[in-house]
């Protein structure tokens, strides 16, 4: 099912215009807080009207300015997932999970209660009210609500942002089994490059109100092009697979022949993981360095590297196949006398992969 959009919007001194295709599975808008995402989901829900364009969904057209078209939001059938869970005070789980599936049309092929309910992890939360609940308790709440009304698409506006770190942890694995177990597309807005990491497909760039850049999550997160050289958000995503879990705790992973090792992961051998690497964390040798403490020295091929305005820089690394960035000084780059092509090692200590980096 694909997400076709081209939209055209003025709100304010701000001026949306973007046109994205979104494929199946999760696609992210990415960029920083303004750049225009919110107002995009509120677009594609039919909260509000554009000035021109149109959104169609496999085909179907939800909105048309040229011929005049336009679906109100039920008609639409697309679950949103707000900041705040929106449940409704009054009311049980149980009655919040039903209110759902009011909204689902006789003849669609809606996903059974038990199934959402086991999915999401709120069975022993039935029968308490929205006041009781944990901030990571609602979302899941809202996540299985927005599933029973049936939807042919979730819109997810930032549905992290207002949790803490323990309750984003809590979240994301959901989100991850939503992506993997089931055949509903997601437009899932962030601004935070880990969870892109973690769940993303297709990663949509915003910046100012325009697209910057489109393709997939690994891709995207490892151009130094779209990364701002002063934003603590700039790292890359790695694939790999468990390989094993060693006695003093720390797991084993390959990675396209490359060997990691990482504080242990919640995962048997033979899972496959993604993990977020902050270019920040990561060290240039134009040597493999001997006798140090980090765990990890990859060889790497430069393939890039972007001059900042201030002393840093971001190297663009291949890493047996997966891309890396390093963020290093100016000075750095010209005493190791760096060059498109050179092999050298990039360093990573396995403490410095977060744990809310691996899912």
């Amino acid at each position: 099912m694909t997400l076709d959009v081209s939209l055209t919007q003025t709100l304010g001194a701000f001026t949306l215009d973007v046109a994205f295709t979104a494929p199946a599975g999760v696609t992210v808008l990415f960029g920083p807080s303004g750049s225009g995402k919110s107002s995009v989901i509120q677009a594609v829900a039919g909260l509000s009207r554009p000035d021109k364009g149109h959104v169609k969904l496999d085909g179907e057209v939800l909105m048309d300015s040229a011929s005049g078209r336009w679906l109100p939001p039920r008609a639409r059938r697309l679950g949103t997932i707000f900041q705040d869970a929106r449940l409704f005070p009054h009311m049980s789980v149980a009655r919040n999970l039903a209110y759902g599936t009011r909204f689902a049309p006789r003849d669609a092929v809606a996903l059974p209660r038990d199934r959402v309910i086991d999915m999401l992890g709120i069975g022993d939360l039935l029968e308490r009210r929205p006041h009781s609940l944990s901030g990571g308790e609602k979302q899941r709440v809202a996540i299985g609500r927005a599933l029973l009304a049936a939807p042919r698409m979730l819109l997810a506006d930032e549905p992290l942002a207002a949790l803490d770190e323990a309750r984003k942890a809590e979240i994301l694995p959901y989100f991850e089994r939503l992506r993997d177990e089931l055949d509903i597309p997601i437009l899932y807005v962030s601004h935070a490059a880990a969870e892109v990491a973690r769940l993303a497909t297709t990663v949509v760039v915003l910046e100012q109100g325009r697209v910057r850049r489109v393709g997939p999550a690994a891709e995207v997160l490892g151009d130094p092009e779209i990364t701002p050289m002063g934003s603590g958000a700039a790292g890359a995503m790695l694939e790999a697979r468990v390989v094993t879990h060693h006695p003093d705790g720390l797991s084993e992973l390959d990675a396209d022949g490359l060997r990691l090792l990482l504080p242990r992961v919640a995962r048997d051998p033979g899972a496959t993981l993604r993990i977020h690497v902050e270019a920040q964390d990561v060290m240039l040798a134009r040597r493999r360095p001997e006798d140090i403490s980090a765990l990890n020295v990859l060889p790497v091929t430069v393939r890039s590297i972007r001059m900042g305005d201030g002393p840093g820089a971001l190297v663009q690394l291949d890493a047996g196949g997966n891309l890396l960035l390093a963020r290093i000084t100016r000075r750095s780059v010209a005493a190791m006398g760096l060059a498109e092509g050179q092999e050298i090692f990039a360093v990573l200590k396995a403490v410095s992969v977060a744990r809310d980096g691996v899912g």
